[in-house]
């Protein structure tokens, strides 16, 4: 084996890339995924030789006895775009991995305690591995620490597979249906990035493959999700949950600008908002501003005054109107008119009952 400064560092991605059962991974994926690394932590990258040095090293010559499959798949040149067979490598045995060590107690504790936790939620089935752990591990679940209120879907295995594709950064074919068209199949291929909760119901963000547009799908709208594992990964540039500190609930709308909402909530309702705030930008009026205010709207007897910094989207809308006569918008005009708009509607629709 040549000696090499960085060798424990590709021994230690390729360990991880040959146990990854999610892609097919050739010698240049090897070498580009783990040069990726190099380069990352300031290392000089290697030549595809020393990726395939390194394989037989491990396979062969090394103490750690590697068992390692080379297996053809079929794969769409970048290039010409025909298909083509390409050699691809990875382990026997999935749970292999030459720099396993034992767990201390500590660790056996905080692991045990984990998984306790996450046993509790129901979403996540697909992780056949957690019940093996877990038994393996003599982890008690007897009692329940923490509930989640959850939305049970029909396909239950959905949201354990969605998981795995988004930790392994896998493409998606998804298989969907609209609440207008439940009988119309729709079919998308996403880039997965996130699974977000809200209202009690279940979203999986991502990009569209064709256009990289930031999708939302609802789970118990999706039929099947097919993993596309030859397909490249093109993962979100920055940090996706920035894109959510601006909105209520999932529906990012590009353009929208962001907005301070000027509200007030009455005697009634106004501890509720105060200690459960609509958005994490709420804040409440007191002192001099809320004189001003109260200068300002006479008519408005008692109850505090709140603001929020938000994007416009449906779930804004829905949300001032949910604590009806309760909750008054107060600016700026066109979010005031949207509510107004709503409550109008509704009101028209109890007088035709």
């Amino acid at each position: 084996m040549p000696a090499n400064k960085n060798a424990v560092t590709r021994y230690y991605y390729l360990d991880q890339l040959l146990a990854n059962r999610y892609h097919n991974y050739s010698t240049e994926d090897l070498c580009r995924l783990v040069n990726e690394e190099l380069v990352e932590r300031e290392q000089e990258p290697v030549s595809r030789r020393t990726i395939e040095l390194d394989l037989h090293y491990l396979e062969y010559e090394s103490p750690f006895a590697a068992e390692i499959e080379h297996y053809p798949v079929d794969d769409i040149s970048q290039r010409t775009l025909k298909t083509i067979k390409k050699s691809c490598h990875r382990y026997a045995d999935p749970s292999f991995s030459i720099f396993k060590k034992e767990m201390t107690e500590d660790e056996k504790y905080l692991l045990n305690e984990a998984l306790s936790l996450l046993g509790q939620f129901e979403g996540l089935p697909n992780l056949e591995g957690l019940e093996t752990l877990r038994k393996g591990l003599n982890v008690k679940t007897d009692r329940q620490i923490v509930s989640f209120t959850k939305n049970p879907l029909e396909n239950s295995n959905l949201f354990g597979e969605l998981f795995t594709c988004i930790s392994q950064r896998q493409v998606v074919e998804l298989h969907y249906h609209r609440f207008d068209t439940p009988d119309e199949d729709r079919k998308t291929v996403v880039h997965p990035y996130l699974l977000k909760e809200y209202n009690r119901r279940w979203y999986l963000i991502g990009a569209a493959d064709n256009d990289r547009k930031l999708l939302s799908f609802a789970l118990d709208r999706i039929d099947e999700v097919v993993p596309l594992p030859a397909k490249g990964f093109l993962p979100y540039e920055g940090d996706l949950n920035e894109r959510f500190e601006d909105i209520i609930g999932v529906t990012l709308i590009d353009g929208n600008p962001l907005q301070t909402i000027l509200f007030w909530v009455s005697d009634y309702s106004k501890e509720y908002v105060a200690t459960k705030p609509l958005h994490e930008s709420q804040r409440h009026y007191t002192g001099e501003k809320e004189m001003a205010l109260r200068q300002q709207f006479p008519m408005l007897d008692g109850g505090y005054f709140f603001s929020i910094e938000c994007i416009e989207n449906y779930e804004l809308i829905r949300e001032l109107c949910s604590f009806g006569k309760d909750l008054l918008v107060l600016s700026p005009a066109d979010i005031q008119q949207k509510v107004r708009d709503r409550v109008v509607a509704h009101f028209h629709a109890y007088e035709a009952l």
